[in-house]
């Protein structure tokens, strides 16, 4: 019984740390976008019920493959308006009145010196075009001239900064003037106020719409536990379709589109770290969608909404307030945000999972402890022990019944030597012998079940968390969400190279972090005597090699946890097998009498 217990255990607990390498694989380095085209789409504007929709363009082909101009050639096709701030570096194209122009100046592509910042916005019709737009649509055989995606509108003001607004104006040429006053926070919240004034002599009847439109799927980490594409918080909801699948799997040569009637809530499109997002007014309820379509063979993404229709009269004006959220998706930020305009579960655009009651309270306790310690790997030691003081009355009393089990060693080896032939007999005599004396034969595995569900919420805060991205800690380790970057084939960080991607075999590039967990583990083990049976034996001789594997692919910052943990638990059980006077290793207890 107690090795089929413990064999079960041990099972259990490599069944999950293995089922890591396939449910979330390492990260890979982020590829270079490919040099092909973006479909020439501004997406469909979202149509209330009777709405005109405008025309899909679609890209020139070059030899039958799609082709489309460089970024900054795009660019320079519309007059702009150009933002400026502490945070934002951009533009705002003046024909068709998009954002669609946005860098994220605090943050860059990768570790290196000269890498370029992070580019989140780019112009429709150029490669991976991603941009935001706000406009008017009306009812079916309205003759209200709109402006549309190629209108080209007038500025005041500018450049675009977090003091200073800027004011887009167009006149249609029929009494309507429509104009977008933008302004900008100190952070990535855009607010869009669209106003249409009629000096004409007739009502015209129009709906406010915003959109967030994606051309391409980006390359993504496809991770089981990540979510990327499509997000929206509606009707009380998180709402999620992921690229490449979800909503392109309805596709059947028809555009598909999934639409929600909501008050409040947000939409739009997010990757690991960053997010474009629509938020409406929060009192008003407006109709949102999730688009998918092929136009010009091309993934074409969009999240959107319209507000409900509304009559502007003769000599009257009406407004409507939104915001585009375009940025790094930093938690305090969002639940700012989220405060500050009610914006509902806005901090969900962050995905913490399905175990957000226990993976946001790790991440709290992370961001606390870097406040106050300057650094989170700092910060992962100060919750391990934290996390350890939580779990000491459990951990206590796992131990002292491991004492009593190391006390109880003679007697069990008299009763297989008595019954060893009568297996029922004997686990009779076992069980006996543990109730009689208080002992628990799976007291051992306690301490690993523990820290398992640690270990996920942990793992999934350090894999989701932009706060955690290029964290550095001391010495060779630089990016605490990624592995150790030290391994056999580099000399342990003494060549100038790094790690090779060698697939599924990354497990060979063991670092100096996850070497020393395996030591650790190891020496974990020592602190209590060999098993008598020869299979439990080998198994646990096998098992701090088989983590120090598994592990080597994990980020650094949880192999730092997990070693110090392993540090940790050796002075707690130490101390504590030394108080119930078990000697430690491989010394044989005094038998009980």
């Amino acid at each position: 019984m107690e090795q089929r217990n413990l064999l079960l255990a041990i099972a259990l607990s490599l069944t999950i740390l293995i089922g890591f390498q396939f449910i979330f694989p390492p990260a890979q380095p982020p590829q270079q976008p490919q040099d092909q085209q973006t479909a020439q789409t501004d997406g469909s504007t979202p149509s209330a019920p009777g709405a005109s929709v405008p025309g899909v363009g679609v890209a020139p082909t070059l030899g039958g493959v799609p082709t489309a101009p460089s970024r900054e050639e795009v660019m320079g096709i519309s007059p702009r308006v150009s933002i400026e701030t502490p945070r934002l570096r951009g533009s705002i194209a003046l024909r068709g009145a998009r954002i669609d122009d946005l860098i994220l100046t605090d943050y860059r592509e990768t570790l290196a010196a000269d890498s370029p910042a992070v580019t989140l916005l780019s112009p429709e019709g150029s490669q991976q075009a991603y941009f935001s737009r706000f406009g008017w649509a009306s009812k079916p055989g309205s003759n209200v001239t709109l402006p549309d995606a190629n209108t080209l509108w007038t500025a005041e003001g500018g450049p675009l900064t977090q003091t200073s607004p800027v004011t887009l104006s167009w006149d249609n040429g029929q009494g309507l003037t429509f104009q977008q006053v933008i302004a900008l926070d100190d952070n990535y919240l855009f607010t869009v106020t669209q106003r249409v004034i009629n000096n004409g002599e007739t009502a015209a009847d129009l709906a406010p719409f915003g959109l967030v439109s994606r051309t391409g799927t980006p390359n993504t980490l496809g991770f089981y536990i990540l979510h990327e594409g499509p997000i929206g918080w509606l009707n009380d909801s998180l709402k999620e379709y992921k690229y490449g699948d979800d909503l392109k799997d309805e596709y059947q040569g028809q555009e598909v589109s999934i639409v929600n009637d909501t008050t409040g809530g947000w939409l739009g499109i997010t990757d690991k770290y960053w997010l474009a997002a629509l938020v409406p007014d929060q009192q008003t309820p407006v109709k949102t969608r999730f688009v998918y379509n092929q136009p010009g063979g091309r993934d074409h993404y969009q999240s959107d909404l319209i507000y409900p229709t509304a009559a502007v009269a003769p000599g009257a004006s009406i407004e409507t307030t939104s915001r585009l959220f375009a940025g790094a998706k930093r938690v305090p930020l969002l639940e700012e945000y989220q405060e500050t305009y009610g914006i509902a579960n806005f901090d969900r655009a962050v995905d913490f999972g399905w175990f957000y009651f226990l993976t946001k309270p790790i991440f709290w306790g992370l961001h606390w402890l870097h406040d106050l310690l300057g650094n989170f790997g700092l910060a992962i030691l100060g919750l391990t022990v934290a996390i350890k003081l939580v779990f000491f009355p459990l951990a206590n009393k796992s131990y002292k019944s491991m004492a009593k089990m190391r006390k109880l060693q003679p007697k069990m080896m008299e009763l297989r030597e008595r019954f060893g032939d009568d297996k029922q007999r004997l686990n009779q005599e076992m069980m006996a012998l543990y109730k009689k004396e208080g002992a628990n034969p799976l007291s051992g595995c306690l301490p690993i079940i523990i820290q398992i569900p640690v270990f996920f919420a942990l793992y999934k805060v350090m894999f989701v968390t932009i706060e955690m991205r290029h964290a550095p800690f001391y010495g060779w380790i630089h990016d605490l969400s990624a592995p150790d970057p030290t391994t056999i084939i580099n000399g342990f960080g003494l060549f100038p190279w790094g790690a090779p991607d060698l697939g599924i075999l990354n497990v060979l590039n063991l670092g100096v972090w996850p070497l020393l967990m395996g030591i650790s583990m190891f020496l974990q083990q020592k602190l209590n005597p060999q098993p008598p049976d020869p299979v439990q034996a080998k198994v646990f001789m096998l098992m701090p090699i088989m983590f120090t594997f598994l592990l080597s692919t994990f980020p650094a910052g949880l192999v730092i946890y997990w070693t110090w943990n392993n540090v940790l638990s050796m002075a707690q059980q130490a101390l504590i097998m030394k108080r119930q006077g078990v000697p430690l290793g491989s010394g044989k207890p005094k038998p009980t009498t």
